[in-house]
């Protein structure tokens, strides 16, 4: 009997002391799952795109480039759903913090990348100032250069070329034939992205420029060989391939391309429309509320404004100022070289205040660099090119400096410091360095939390004091309100019917943007549905939660420590976001 008794005692003992660890072990289970199933999916993404593969320092693709055929991207989409049903087999509420975050993010890129499949939007593979011929071109900065197998990969991709052009036209004409284009009028001059690049000498090529000097790892006595090689890969491959292009674009795709301009014109387009704002905002929310939103935030920066004008006793309405702004000399600059120190005295002014505001920064400088000549007639006033990993190379902030009389100098400090510091650059070189985290969130991008980190960045250099004379900040405000106006702009064209002057007359009367930046942005938009509404949709959410946490924590809130909360997880959709802030604030609380 006592025997029986102690043996029943330990039995229950042993229980009671597994019973914790049973769920512990299922816990660990799972995250092991998890883990293996995005690891799998890393994989199949890194070979399935070997361009991406190279940006993300993942060498061993480096001889190739994508496939694009409509069988590829179906045997693409078959396989994310099998990814997909691997992870609705995991149970999310057995997983930590950050496994819970991977969970819901990568359920949201593969149900993304799916409806884009179903929406076949690989037969459009340009924007107007963007395109897979204008990101190719970029390969000599993006590849590594070091090993005379770094130049034989490179020599390898550039034959690879022709292919790939004619995949992409061939997707191209399938969307002709159902009227899944760019509109035509916004195609005007785009012929200048690709005839840059048929050259007769392959020394005026940008895809020369690995050739004209080599790395100290590659021997002398094959200088002249590779040079050869380039020689021939450029224009036996790399121009025939731009010139097919070029010959598509200009007879058969911008004749035949749409004449309508809104994404609600396309097979199926309000629901694609509908898609795009939930993408690009991560967030439910309808046309008609996202435009009554942005005609709140005109009304309310609008007030802004004029308070400025008042200030600097000007004499005449709005419309004067801006016309004022746009052609008064004192604003702009006479030589690229001009705006381009400009641009960098305003980085380097943010550089120094980072650490009041920040209490991790990245340890990827950046440089400040124009925008290249083929693509600036048709671009944006200034863009982040994030650096290759792995590389040798830093961060760019590229600053267009063509037509200078459309470049004010008194929207370039809001533009740095959406770009570069603390916006683009803090963002991306941070996400990218956060080495605990899954691979996939350190290079994914959220749109509405990127871009409302930039536009957030340039509200914050109010606080850092960036800002110096009254046209700065009224700078800042056209800045504010051009993303304000793309709410507007945004669902006006592509679910209200608006027409292309409606929507440049909408910007020109409430921004002091230059009238030519006002026709690329508005274009930008056209061929670009929802993606402008990112912006102000994030800003007004990342500002939302900095109340929150300001009211909540009182004096232990710190500034440092929120940007920290909001950055050190990578780019994460808004719901996401509003989790970590809420957590942040309840640890803390504890501490009162």
């Amino acid at each position: 009997m006592k025997y029986t008794i102690r043996c029943r005692i330990a039995i229950v003992s042993i229980v009671w002391w597994l019973t914790p660890l049973v769920p512990s072990v299922l816990a660990q289970q799972t995250a092991e799952q998890l883990h293996a199933l995005l690891d799998d999916a890393w994989a199949f993404e890194l070979r399935e795109d070997p361009l991406f593969a190279t940006s993300v320092g993942e060498h061993g693709y480096n001889d190739r480039l994508p496939s694009v055929a409509p069988d590829d991207q179906r045997r693409r989409a078959d396989q994310r759903r099998r990814f997909l049903q691997r992870l609705h087999g995991i149970d999310i509420e057995t997983l930590q913090e950050q496994d819970r975050i991977s969970y819901r993010m990568f359920e949201r890129q593969l149900t993304d990348a799916l409806r884009e499949f179903e929406f076949r939007t690989f037969e459009i593979p340009i924007l107007v100032d963007d395109g897979f011929h204008i990101s190719y071109a970029r390969l000599p900065n993006d590849v590594p250069l070091q090993s005379l197998s770094d130049y034989e990969s490179y020599l390898a991709r550039l034959r690879a070329f022709p292919a790939y052009v004619d995949q992409h036209i061939a997707n191209m004409r399938a969307g002709l034939s159902r009227g899944f284009t760019l509109p035509q009028v916004v195609l005007e001059g785009y012929d200048v992205t690709i005839a840059a690049h048929v050259v007769d000498d392959p020394a005026e090529s940008v895809f020369f420029e690995p050739f004209r000097e080599f790395p100290t790892g590659i021997p002398t006595e094959r200088h002249a060989g590779l040079v050869h090689q380039g020689n021939s890969a450029i224009l036996e491959s790399v121009v025939p391939g731009y010139r097919r292009f070029l010959e598509f674009m200009t007879t058969e795709y911008i004749p035949g391309a749409r004449r309508t301009i809104g994404a609600s014109e396309w097979p199926d387009g309000r629901a694609y429309y509908d898609y795009l704002i939930r993408h690009f905002t991560t967030l439910d929310l309808s046309a008609d509320d996202i435009h009554a939103l942005g005609e709140s935030e005109v009304r309310r920066i609008r007030q802004e404004m004029e308070s400025i004008i008042r200030e600097v006793g000007f004499d005449g309405d709005f419309a004067a100022f801006l016309q004022f702004l746009r052609s008064d000399p004192r604003f702009y600059v006479e030589t690229p070289e001009a705006l381009l120190k400009q641009a960098a005295y305003i980085a380097k002014r943010m550089d120094g205040k980072l650490p009041s505001l920040f209490k991790t920064l990245p340890r990827l400088p950046y440089g400040v660099e124009p925008v290249p000549s083929h693509l600036a007639p048709k671009y944006t006033g200034g863009r982040y090119v994030s650096a290759p990993v792995g590389g040798t190379k830093p961060g760019s902030y590229w600053v267009n400096t063509y037509a200078l009389d459309s470049r004010p100098l008194y929207t370039l400090t809001a533009l740095t410091l959406h770009e570069a510091v603390p916006g683009h650059h803090l963002q991306f070189a941070l996400a990218q360095e956060q080495e605990n985290l899954p691979a996939f969130r350190r290079f994914a991008y959220v749109n509405a939390f990127g871009e409302g980190w930039g536009l957030y960045a340039e509200w914050l250099g109010v606080e850092a004091g960036m800002y110096t004379d009254p046209y700065a900040r009224f700078g800042r405000l056209t800045y504010e309100m051009w993303r304000a106006c793309r709410l507007v702009v945004d669902t006006g064209l592509h679910a209200r019917g608006w027409t292309r002057q409606q929507a440049m007359d909408f910007l020109a009367s409430n921004t002091a943007l230059s009238l030519h930046e006002v026709r690329t942005e508005t274009d930008r938009y056209i061929s670009w549905p929802g993606q402008a509404l990112a912006y102000k949709i994030g800003e007004l959410k990342i500002k939302e939660l900095r109340r929150y946490a300001e009211s909540a924590l009182g004096d232990l809130f710190d500034v440092r420590a929120f940007h920290d909360v909001v950055l050190l997880n990578g780019t994460v959709p808004l719901d996401v976001l509003q989790e970590q802030v809420q957590r942040y604030v309840a640890t803390v609380s504890v501490v009162r």
